[in-house]
C-alpha cells in the first residue's frame, strides 16, 4: 500500500530520461511549491549511444532504459505517488525510432513519455535550479544544464528571459571528437572549436554579459565540483550549493579532460558510467565558464563588475518536472 500524504501536499514522481542517464524523483510538493524529497535515484543507461551517428536509439540502449523504467515503476507504486511525469530530452528528440521507445515506456509505467523541446527542457532546468539558489544568490541567473546530448542555457530572474538548447553534450562530444584515451591535443582542439561555435550562436539569443550568478547543473558539473572540492566519495550535501572560484573550476575541468579513463575511475566520487564521457562534459563546462566570465567583464565596463565565482546546484530539471506536477 502506498504512503498517505497530507491534504496540503501532493506526492509526485518525476522521471528525467536524458542521453546518458535516467533519473527518478519521488517528492511531496506543497501548495506553496516547497518540495520534500521521498526518493531520488539514477541509472546510467546511455540511451543516446550512437544517436549522433545513426539517428536511431540502439536496441541495447533501449533495453537498458526500459529495464530501469520498470524498476522505477516498482518504486513509484511502493511510495504511492499520485501523479507521474516522464520527460525525455535530447536523445529521444533526435531519434527516428522514438515511437518504439514511447511504447516501451507506456508498457512499463502506464504513462506516455513527453518529449520536451529544447526550450521546454531549458525552462524546466531553470525552475528546478533557481528554487535551490535564489534565496542565497542574486540574479540575473544564467542556468547551464550540461547533459549527454545537449546543453541548455537560460538567463532570467524569477522566470526565464532568454534561453537556448545547444547540441553539445558529454556523450555527443565524446562520440564526435574525443576518441583516444586520453584525448589527443588535436581531438581537444576540434571539440573546443565545436563548442565555441555553438556558444557563438547562443550569444546571439542569450546575453551572457548580464549574468550575475552562473549556476551549473547535472552530472558533468557536479563531477567537476566534486573534483575541485577533492571529495574522497560523492557527497551530495557538499556539492549542492558549492560556490567555487572560476579558476578552481577551470583547473578541475582541465585535469579531468586530460586524465585517462582508468585514472578517472580511480577518483572515489566518479560514477563508472560517467568516466568515459566526463572529459567532454568538463570541456563543455570550461568553455561556458570562460565565455561567460569574459562577456561579463566586457559588459561590466567602468563598474568593474566581474564573474569570479560559479555555483553548483543539485536541484535541476528533475526538480522542475516535479514542481510542474503540482
Amino acid at each position: 500500500m502506498g504512503l498517505v500524504t497530507s491534504s496540503s501536499t501532493t506526492r509526485v514522481a518525476a522521471i528525467d530520461c536524458g542521453t546518458n542517464s535516467i533519473r527518478l524523483l519521488v517528492a511531496d510538493v506543497a501548495a506553496d511549491g516547497t518540495l520534500t524529497e521521498v526518493d531520488r535515484r539514477q541509472e546510467i543507461v546511455r540511451l543516446g549511444q550512437g544517436v549522433d551517428r545513426t539517428g536511431e536509439l540502439a536496441p541495447e540502449a533501449l533495453a537498458r532504459t526500459l529495464a530501469a523504467s520498470r524498476e522505477y515503476a516498482r518504486v513509484i507504486a511502493e511510495t504511492g505517488a499520485e501523479r507521474v511525469r516522464f520527460v525525455a530530452t535530447s536523445a529521444t528528440r533526435d531519434a527516428r525510432n522514438r515511437d518504439v521507445f514511447a511504447a516501451g515506456v507506456r508498457a512499463a509505467l502506464g504513462v506516455d513519455p513527453y518529449v520536451a523541446s529544447g526550450d521546454e527542457e531549458a525552462a524546466l532546468s531553470f525552475r528546478g535550479a533557481t528554487v535551490g539558489v535564489a534565496a542565497t544568490h542574486p540574479g540575473p541567473f544564467l542556468v547551464v544544464d550540461i547533459g549527454g546530448g545537449s546543453t541548455e542555457l537560460v538567463l532570467g530572474d524569477g522566470s526565464p528571459r532568454a534561453g537556448l538548447s545547444l547540441d553539445v553534450g558529454s556523450v555527443r562530444m565524446t562520440e564526435r571528437h574525443l576518441h583516444s584515451d586520453p584525448p589527443t591535443d588535436d581531438e581537444v582542439a576540434a571539440a573546443r572549436a565545436d563548442v565555441r561555435a555553438a556558444l557563438d550562436r547562443a550569444a546571439q539569443t542569450v546575453p551572457f554579459g548580464e549574468t550575475v550568478t552562473l549556476v551549473g547543473l547535472a552530472g558533468s558539473v557536479t563531477s567537476v565540483t566534486a573534483h575541485a572540492l577533492r571529495l574522497p566519495s560523492y557527497q551530495r550535501e557538499r556539492v549542492h550549493g558549492a560556490t567555487l572560484g572560476v579558476e578552481e573550476v577551470l583547473a578541475a575541468c582541465d585535469d579531468l579532460l586530460h586524465r585517462s579513463r582508468e585514472r578517472r575511475l580511480g577518483l572515489g566520487f566518479m560514477h563508472p558510467g560517467r568516466a568515459d564521457v566526463i572529459g567532454a562534459g568538463a570541456l563543455v563546462w570550461s568553455e561556458v565558464v570562460a565565455r561567460v566570465r569574459d562577456e561579463v567583464a566586457v559588459a561590466g565596463g567602468p563598474t568593474g563588475r566581474a564573474l569570479t565565482q560559479v555555483v553548483t546546484s543539485e536541484s535541476d530539471i528533475l526538480d522542475g518536472i516535479a514542481l510542474s506536477l503540482r
